[in-house]
């Protein structure tokens, strides 16, 4: 079963007529604008007093329309999956017409950590299959064979649908590539106007030129766009925000997508618009 995009974006009572852009890529239809879940069920360990903020957030985004969703096992050790797994049941969405992305943690990249991280996250998913499921960090002394050794097991099985990395340096992303038994399908790293690492160590450019997309996540930091006077012109130009501006340069590029987070459903449904403004060669020169 193949990931199916929606016809139509659930879009309710927000002014916003939100379409949705989408990269195609590997004969799948990603939207170029996703979910991230970081903070949602707590940070670094569950917050079971954040619950209902973190439902209300995830409720607020699957009906604006968002489809892809980013979660990891390190995200409130495993409630943000939980509490996406809940909301996706109470708000009866359909498997197909979701885009699921979840990661392995450092500390569990041996053939067998890898396995049972995937079964486990499955489980607090309430899901059979995961679409994408990357690794989430590279550490010192993996035995990235091992790793992928799993990795390319769970897309046997059927658990997961296509396989990619996080924060993988271009050596890496190599190796990653040729381990991988199914086309690699995103690096996901820090990219935003104001960190630029990923784009002049050569990792975008690779992934463009290898059809591997460059997921962003970090996508806006606002104390480094509040100051830029260029920012600034484009958005009034284009009426639009700053942080839509700050979007629109990720996903006006080629094979790159981003996931953004918020609680805040104007700020959702600005997020979602924002992946339709399609800067042009001089806006994107203007913004350096």
């Amino acid at each position: 079963m193949k990931y199916e995009k929606p016809a139509k974006p659930r879009l309710t009572g927000l002014k916003y007529n939100i379409p949705m852009r989408y990269e195609t890529i590997q004969n799948l239809s990603i939207p170029k604008l996703g979910f991230g879940t970081w903070t949602i069920g707590g940070d670094s360990s569950p917050d079971r007093s954040r619950d209902q903020r973190s439902l209300t957030a995830l409720y607020s985004a699957l009906d604006l329309g968002y489809t892809h969703f980013d979660t990891a096992e390190m995200y409130a050790a495993g409630r943000a999956e939980e509490l996406l797994g809940q909301a996706v049941r109470a708000r009866g969405i359909a498997r197909q017409n979701l885009f699921i992305t979840s990661k392995v943690s450092p500390e569990h990249l041996t053939h067998d950590g890898v396995l049972h991280s995937c079964e486990q996250s499955l489980r607090r998913l309430g899901m059979d299959y995961i679409d994408l499921y990357l690794i989430h960090w590279p550490t010192a002394g993996m035995k990235l064979e091992d790793s992928f050794r799993a990795l390319n097991t769970l897309v046997r099985r059927g658990q997961v649908r296509h396989l990619g990395v996080s924060n993988f340096n271009l050596k890496l992303l190599e190796r990653s590539l040729a381990l991988s038994e199914t086309p690699l399908l995103t690096n996901q790293v820090s990219y935003s106007l104001a960190d630029r690492e990923y784009q002049q160590n050569g990792v975008l450019a690779y992934c463009q030129q290898h059809d591997i997309l460059l997921t962003a996540y970090s996508p806006v930091k606002p104390r480094a766009i509040r100051s830029l006077q260029a920012l600034q012109a484009v958005a009034q130009a284009r009426q639009a925000t700053r942080q839509q501006i700050a979007l629109a340069l990720l996903t006006s590029q080629a094979r790159v997508i981003t996931i953004p987070m918020s609680a805040n459903p104007q700020h959702q449904a600005e997020n979602l618009a924002a992946a339709d403004i399609v800067l042009t060669a001089e806006e994107m020169a203007q913004l350096g």
